[in-house]
């Protein structure tokens, strides 16, 4: 058995860092790596306005679907709407989950029209935040999307309504012995604002890492099974607990700050504690 890993490059839009992008694409075309590039069909998020907007960025986004990297659907406008967090369950707010069936396929299809109008084809699915629901799902499928990066299983399948599943589990590359692993990638996250460590990790993983298309050629057939469900189970589980420990760890760091900074201002605190 084997372990395969897929790149997958989240928040894409026309006003991200595109100083420190232009290094990694560079780095991916070197080494021959084809990502998923999650591409927002109309960004209205302040957050991801890091720079002024490139004119230019449609003609980016065709140039890396004429290569063969895979452009995902990244919901509409990137806003969170609910505190639904969806089937996934990773967090409790969605630009989708909870909506009734008619204003999410609303939502998706002004975005596929978005994407039709600048020759963009939508090739899967990347829900913002990892948050949609059963409806996003029947509406993306009666849109002709039928392919989604998200899950927790360990291999790719398909499920009883033809809808592709490629999971995605990691948000850094990790040892693994089997299983098909998409990392998924943010504009603030060290793979991208670090060119140089960014290309260590692809030379260092580059024999394991894998493509959409190709991944799709393998596990097409595939049917979701029990071991799909019980990894599933244990790998939320660890994402909760590691969570709850980096909350932990956050706010004993706040605490010992505090008390460093009332030691400072009253001689003696410190000592006494």
């Amino acid at each position: 058995m084997t372990v395969k890993f897929l790149l997958r490059f989240d928040d894409l839009c026309s006003t991200i860092n595109w100083d420190a992008w232009q290094k990694l694409e560079a780095i991916m075309l070197e080494e021959n790596v084809q990502p998923i590039v999650s591409v927002i069909p109309d960004n209205q998020d302040p957050t991801l306005c890091e720079g002024p907007a490139d004119e230019h960025f449609w003609d980016r986004v065709r140039s890396w679907q004429a290569r063969g990297w895979t452009i995902g659907l990244h919901g509409y406008q990137h806003q969170y709407v609910s505190k639904e967090a969806g089937m996934i369950g990773l967090n409790h707010y969605s630009e989708f989950a909870g909506l009734p069936l008619e204003e999410q396929h609303t939502k998706l299809r002004k975005g596929l029209e978005i994407f039709a109008r600048e020759g963009v084809r939508a090739d899967a699915w990347v829900a913002p935040a990892h948050s949609f629901d059963a409806n996003t799902v029947r509406a993306l499928a009666s849109l002709g999307v039928k392919t989604i990066s998200d899950g927790m299983s360990l291999y790719p399948y398909r499920d009883t309504q033809g809808v592709f599943w490629v999971p995605q589990q990691l948000w850094k590359f990790r040892a693994a012995p089997f299983g098909v692993w998409t990392v998924c990638i943010h504009p603030d996250d060290k793979l991208y604002r670090d060119a140089d460590f960014f290309r260590q990790c692809i030379r260092q993983h580059r024999k394991s890492i894998t493509s959409l298309s190709a991944v799709t050629e393998a596990y097409a057939k595939r049917k979701h099974s029990v071991i799909d469900s019980g990894f599933a189970q244990l790998w939320r589980l660890a994402i909760r607990v590691k969570a709850g420990m980096a909350a932990r760890a956050a706010k004993g760091h706040c605490l010992a700050t505090q008390i460093e900074h009332d030691s400072s201002q009253r001689p003696g605190l410190h000592t006494a504690l």
